[in-house]
């Protein structure tokens, strides 16, 4: 009997891992196509990115914007800390043990450190108030608004923790594929913008 029950627990997380088995290899792709991008092509694509952020309601009536700070060739965001710091509520993820996040607010350059994962963070205290909208990185998206992230799933945990908040992704759009793998952890976005499009 508990040798049935064991298959039967196997065998309900077949599909999981065969999911994570492909976007396991969907990020691989992903990222390293995007590690390639020529560095003036990744700031060029990302001004266009940008600019197309900035006009989106979610982004201009949105009063306290978590941002992220680029790694790797990802769209780069941070024109906005200088362009809004006096403007918004600018806050930046704090990654802390257990693959959990928290916010601090970005008071200029001089308020960053080097984090857990060498990723510049603010200094200072933790911030727990609302959040308008939060601007989301990625590694790879689909049109019906799905993301594979890092793969630390820390913001699936965070989006999870703030429903309220507008989730709005950036991306190149080498990075919109057909379908994205999914399961019952991941979290949607509401829009995504890349150097063309808007996606709703």
């Amino acid at each position: 009997m508990l040798f049935e029950s064991q298959i039967y627990s196997l065998l309900r997380f077949l599909p999981y891992w065969r999911n994570k088995k492909q976007k396991n290899a969907l990020r691989q792709h992903l990222e390293m196509k995007r590690r390639a991008m020529p560095k003036e092509e990744a700031e060029s694509l990302s001004t266009a990115v940008v600019s197309r952020l900035e006009s989106v309601p979610e982004f201009q009536e949105g009063r306290k914007i978590m941002l992220y700070y680029p790694i790797r060739n990802e769209v780069d965001v941070r024109p906005l800390l200088e362009a809004y710091q006096d403007a918004k509520v600018l806050l930046l993820p704090v990654v802390l043990k257990g693959h959990k996040m928290e916010l601090r607010q970005y008071t200029g350059p001089e308020s960053l450190k080097k984090g857990r994962y060498n990723i510049p963070e603010p200094i200072g205290e933790r911030y727990t108030g609302r959040i308008d909208t939060i601007i989301v990185p990625g590694v790879g998206f689909d049109r019906h608004l799905h993301r594979i992230g890092r793969g630390g799933g820390y913001y699936d945990r965070f989006l999870k923790k703030h429903p309220e908040a507008k989730k709005v992704a950036v991306a190149y759009d080498f990075q919109i594929v057909d379908n994205v793998p999914v399961n019952c952890f991941d979290r949607k976005v509401d829009a995504i913008i890349t150097p063309t499009t808007i996606i709703r």
